[in-house]
């Protein structure tokens, strides 16, 4: 490593800067290991409460993990966390981002792990007892060897509760409601739009674009559309908070 690539390093505040490089590590562990037949994402990625591979510490680890095939992913969500994650951690502190940070992640990961247990529990309102039984039973397996079942509600079910959910993009959007409270008169450039769009009305706009496909839920993107709402939400509560108790302290926010 050259003198001007350390030096940009360390011009990265602290914590933004281990996120990248905690991201960075554990996807090309993922990308390496798949490449031998070992997933780690069933260990370490978002399970619903009813697989067999669910375990606690996944809500936490699920932000760390994300897509082994596709670059974009944490590519995208790193450069977010880099762009808007440095300026958040200038002016909070690193152990004040780092708790915004990984409060938003976890109640990204639980507000997906509600919106699965709604939407499972309407599709098996139309199922019979003993459909519902065998893709509990032996859904994951079929889709461990990428296979599926033929009716269209079991399937949706099966691939609902044996879908492991993965990314950082939950901490993200709480990191993209910050800045844009934070500093919503920003001007931000964003692809392909040749204009300058104001950080506040990027993050409403945001916002009510991933409501509504998570709504639709018609895309077939395989995307947690509302992880990312629950990100928003909790980085929205978050800062109501911080501000009361910063106006009951006598301090300004």
């Amino acid at each position: 490593m050259n003198q001007n690539s350390s030096g940009f390093l360390s011009s990265i505040p602290v914590v933004t800067r281990n996120l990248i490089i905690i991201n960075a590590l554990l996807w090309l562990a993922q990308f390496l290991l798949l490449k031998n037949s070992i997933d780690i994402t069933e260990y370490l990625g978002l399970h619903y409460v009813t697989s067999d591979h669910f375990m606690p510490h996944q809500i936490i680890t699920y932000m760390f993990m994300h897509s082994p095939t596709d670059f974009s992913h944490v590519l995208f969500n790193m450069f977010a966390v880099f762009m808007f994650g440095r300026t958040l951690e200038t002016v909070w502190g690193p152990k004040k981002f780092f708790t915004y940070y990984m409060l938003t992640g976890i109640f990204a990961g639980l507000s997906q792990l509600f919106v699965i247990y709604l939407r499972a529990h309407f599709i098996e309102s139309g199922l019979s007892s003993e459909m519902i039984a065998e893709v509990y039973a032996n859904g994951a397996s079929a889709l461990e060897i990428g296979k599926n079942y033929t009716d269209p509600a079991m399937a949706s079910l099966n691939k609902l509760i044996n879908t492991s959910t993965v990314g950082a993009s939950g901490a993200v959007f709480g990191i993209l409601l910050a800045f844009g409270m934070l500093f919503p008169n920003a001007e931000l450039f964003i692809i392909p739009f040749p204009f300058p769009i104001k950080a506040k009305y990027f993050v409403i706009g945001y916002g009510l674009i991933e409501l509504g496909l998570g709504v639709a839920n018609r895309s077939g993107d395989n995307v947690a559309h509302f992880a990312h709402l629950g990100g928003l939400i909790a980085g929205l509560l978050i800062l109501l908070y911080w501000r009361k108790k910063a106006k009951v302290d006598g301090r300004f926010y």
